[in-house]
């Protein structure tokens, strides 16, 4: 029988990768999911750095049966989670705050370097 993981801790996950083509995006969206489900009351936050920001864009559209990290993001924000995109990044891919999904908020390196400070575990992916 599995144990629960320790309850109350404060998480952030660094994701810098695309949402597709590679799967540390993925794994790191599943981690997510992990860490809410198996933690009793964690903080979970994700910030998407570089080509990851792309996993917020609304409207992805994924073959039947296959992962759609659009989706795997609604389900975080139901849970509470915190999820921000690099401001910058968005701005350099000419991007703004229109194509995020819902609940999914703009971010600075401030903002990052504030909920690196604030956690106990900070995992990049």
């Amino acid at each position: 029988m599995e144990s629960n993981i320790v309850s109350l801790m404060k998480y952030l996950l660094i994701l810098n990768d695309p949402p597709y083509g590679t799967e540390r995006s993925y794994n790191g969206l599943r981690l997510a999911m992990s860490l809410v489900k198996d933690t009793q009351n964690p903080e979970v936050r994700i910030f998407l750095l570089a080509d990851a920001v792309t996993c917020a864009v609304q409207g992805q559209k994924t073959p039947e049966g296959y992962y759609n990290l659009e989706r795997m993001l609604r389900a975080l924000i139901t849970k509470k989670v915190l999820i921000k995109c690099c401001g910058t990044c968005l701005d350099a891919r000419g991007f703004d705050e229109s194509i995020l999904i819902k609940g999914v908020q703009r971010g600075s390196m401030t903002d990052l370097a504030l909920w690196t400070a604030e956690s106990e575990r900070v995992i990049t992916f």
